[in-house]
């Protein structure tokens, strides 16, 4: 597509983009929007199991996603969409933990959702997010 800019992180960002046909990220003029992440880890493709550490590995695959769309990371994203089996008190508070340490400074709008299953049997979550990052001052 003319104009739009997609990016794979390496390991299994780089894995999916070949075998599942879809990329991490996509730059959309000002903005950055990426593909749901979840709890695995992007080296080894090794999912992480336990809800508490699968939520923090999903906040730190949308953090890799991000910079290597060019982003500077969760400082930028002003919206989350987050997808939960089964959706519960833990994995919402495990989510607010996440929120306040990548970003203390603002609050985006967030949506969470319980769904019945997502796209691996594994997965008890996914994290989509949407980020601005204008061109830099330096650039123009």
């Amino acid at each position: 597509m003319s104009g739009l800019q997609f990016y794979s992180y390496d390991g299994v960002g780089k894995y999916n983009e070949e075998h599942f046909h879809y990329a991490q990220a996509v730059r959309v003029g000002d903005t950055i929007q990426c593909s749901g992440q979840g709890g695995w880890i992007p080296e080894t493709g090794e999912w992480i199991m336990e809800i508490n550490a699968q939520i923090d590995q999903a906040f730190k695959n949308v953090e890799t996603a991000l910079k290597t769309a060019g982003g500077k990371g969760w400082e930028q994203v002003f919206r989350i969409n987050s997808y939960h089996v089964p959706i519960c008190d833990e994995s919402a508070e495990a989510m607010l933990r996440n929120m306040r340490k990548w970003m203390p400074n603002h609050k985006p709008l967030w949506t969470c959702i319980g769904v019945p299953r997502l796209g691996d049997d594994r997965m008890r979550v996914e994290v989509e997010v949407q980020a601005y990052d204008p061109p830099s001052e330096s650039a123009a």
